[in-house]
């Protein structure tokens, strides 16, 4: 399977929404938009001069599936920047598209942002979100429990 990254546009931003509204998706992937119309509103925010926030479409075989992005870019901070991912089509999910997307996509910021550090959340019950960290790299830093809910937090050095 030929795993790219592709442009995002307020259309994926609306579909990607869509997409993961489903209750499998949202018992692992919290979601800071509540409507189509904030996920779009945040897709024009992440276009803005400056922005501290930048993602990429992930594309299986040509297919939109899923998005993965970077929130709180500071060259400056630790960690540079948070990332996230999400394979939003379940046909996929399994087969190592989530890794290689993001193994692709921290390439690309870390020459974009001139980043060193970043790190990434996740549910610990989401297994799989966390053999796509450890595949790319990342060690787990700390385990915490946060509205009732255990959670992971991990880093890796992009240098």
């Amino acid at each position: 399977m030929d795993v790219t990254l592709g442009r995002r546009a307020a259309e994926t931003a609306a579909i990607y929404f869509e997409k993961t509204s489903n209750a499998a998706i949202r018992k692992v992937l919290p979601q800071k938009a509540r409507t189509v119309e904030e996920a779009v509103a945040d897709f024009y925010a992440s276009q803005r001069p400056g922005a501290s926030s930048y993602g990429r479409t992930i594309l299986a075989d040509g297919q939109y599936v899923g998005d993965v992005w970077c929130c709180g870019i500071d060259p400056g901070g630790t960690p540079n920047a948070m990332v996230s991912y999400c394979v939003f089509e379940p046909s996929l999910w399994g087969q190592g598209v989530a890794s290689k997307a993001l193994n692709i996509f921290l390439l690309e910021i870390a020459g974009k942002y001139g980043l060193k550090v970043v790190g990434a959340f996740t549910y610990s019950s989401n297994l799989s979100s966390i053999r796509v960290l450890e595949k790319n790299g990342f060690r787990r830093v700390e385990e915490f429990v946060e509205d009732g809910v255990s959670s992971q937090y991990f880093q890796l050095d992009l240098l």
